[in-house]
């Protein structure tokens, strides 16, 4: 998954019917920029597109348990140099496994700041593509999730089931 910086305008949104609800899928020019679980406030009309429509297949096929990980390109349009590091750092958290807060303080090189991870994952922009919910508190509870915890479960148990077929 390639990640660049470059557009700063948000250009169209798709709707994705997933099993875990609606998921509103918003790109600029030709890459994803952010998965919202609500209608984004400022989304321009929805349209499909080729890039759309790959990335929805994508999604099928994930949610099918049958992709692992997404290939369609990305790009970030906030974030600060640490939320990115850490939302970068969660493609290294494989498929159906999880880690925790400590783990990604610790591979962005801030060992201390768990609770600093915990608000750069809140505010991911593209979750599921970049696995927020694969984080779980160092006791083995399930922590916070953008979308609610019961989404965050839905998504854990599709790969663990999913890795054992």
């Amino acid at each position: 998954m390639k990640q660049e910086t470059s557009h700063k305008e948000v250009r169209f949104v798709d709707l994705h019917h997933s099993p875990i609800g609606e998921l509103y899928l918003t790109f600029s020019a030709t890459r994803l920029t952010a998965i919202d679980f609500e209608k984004p406030a400022n989304a321009l009309p929805f349209r499909a597109t080729r890039q759309s429509t790959l990335f929805r297949k994508e999604l099928a096929a994930y949610f099918d348990g049958r992709l692992k990980e997404f290939g369609q390109e990305t790009e970030f349009l906030s974030g600060t140099a640490f939320e990115r590091a850490v939302w970068l750092c969660l493609k290294g958290i494989p498929y159906g496994e999880t880690r925790t807060y400590r783990w990604v303080a610790e591979k962005v090189g801030r060992p201390k700041a768990m609770r600093a991870v915990g608000q750069a994952l809140a505010k991911n922009p593209l979750p599921i593509i970049l696995p927020c919910h694969r984080v779980v508190e160092s006791d083995g509870s399930l922590g916070g999730y953008s979308g609610g915890v019961e989404k965050k479960r839905r998504l854990l148990a599709l790969e663990y089931y999913s890795n054992r077929r």
